[in-house]
């Protein structure tokens, strides 16, 4: 069983359509790139996972979205409990205007944990995944405005994964990062999808080749092509990857 599918999945925003037919299937501790020109959808399709698109007004989605072989836009569907197995880190680092502590146990917090030997571990934890534990262990009170960008972002993954989630989406993680934290960032990545399924949205074609397991390259809306990360930049099987990864286009 794979760990997230689509299954012919179409997104209109009123009348225009953002997404056709997308067929896709994730397997577990991968790391997935989608790749592609501005607006041809792949935050788009990033955000069916944590059904953060039914914010939009006058969206609609069909087809399937799977999780771990269940269709996660069934009537029914706990959207806060979904949203609790997928952590979500954005283009910009956006911490809370909180300490660096807060930051990471908000999510804990807001899910009725108040155990606060267990919300010190689980901080602890995170932190030390995202390789910040020794930059903030004495500054934990301090505002995490007070970090530079790429330690707020590494914050953000963290405050992710402290609520223990199986997949992390990320859009355009390291694009506002310089980069060495850019480095540390893609680092990171490598060495989480031991313990999650990772999906990321770039626009940098060198980096979806250094972190990815499989690309997905996405254009006008349609996934035009889906294979290995090896095989989609060294023998791509459609013209228009080609293009697109040599530079002709996008």
């Amino acid at each position: 069983m794979y760990k997230l599918e689509s299954k012919n999945a179409n997104v209109f925003y009123g009348a225009s359509q953002a997404l056709t037919d997308i067929n896709l299937a994730i397997h577990s501790h991968t790391v997935t790139a989608l790749i592609g020109p501005s607006g041809c959808g792949k935050s788009t399709y990033l955000r069916l996972f944590n059904r953060m698109n039914d914010l939009i007004d006058g969206i609609k989605i069909t087809g399937q979205v799977l999780i771990d072989g269940q269709d996660i836009y069934a009537k029914g569907v706990n959207v806060d409990a979904l949203r609790k197995k997928t952590g979500m880190v954005f283009q910009k680092p956006n911490p809370f205007p909180k300490t660096i502590f807060e930051n990471v146990a908000y999510g804990l917090r807001v899910n009725g944990i108040t155990d606060a030997k267990f919300i010190e571990e689980r901080v602890e934890t995170s932190i030390k995944q995202v390789v910040l534990w020794d930059e903030v262990k004495d500054k934990l009170k301090k505002s995490a405005f007070e970090l530079s960008g790429g330690q707020q972002q590494r914050l953000c993954i963290a405050r992710a994964l402290a609520i223990q989630p199986s997949i992390i989406l990320m859009d355009e993680p390291t694009s506002a990062l310089d980069p060495i934290s850019t480095a540390k960032v893609e680092e990171l990545i490598h060495e989480l999808k031991a313990k999650y399924t990772i999906v990321v949205v770039t626009h940098n074609m060198q980096q979806a080749g250094r972190i990815s397991d499989s690309t997905a390259f996405f254009y006008l809306g349609e996934l035009v092509e889906y294979n290995t990360t090896k095989e989609i930049f060294t023998n791509p099987k459609n013209q228009r990857t080609q293009n697109y990864i040599t530079g002709r286009f996008g």
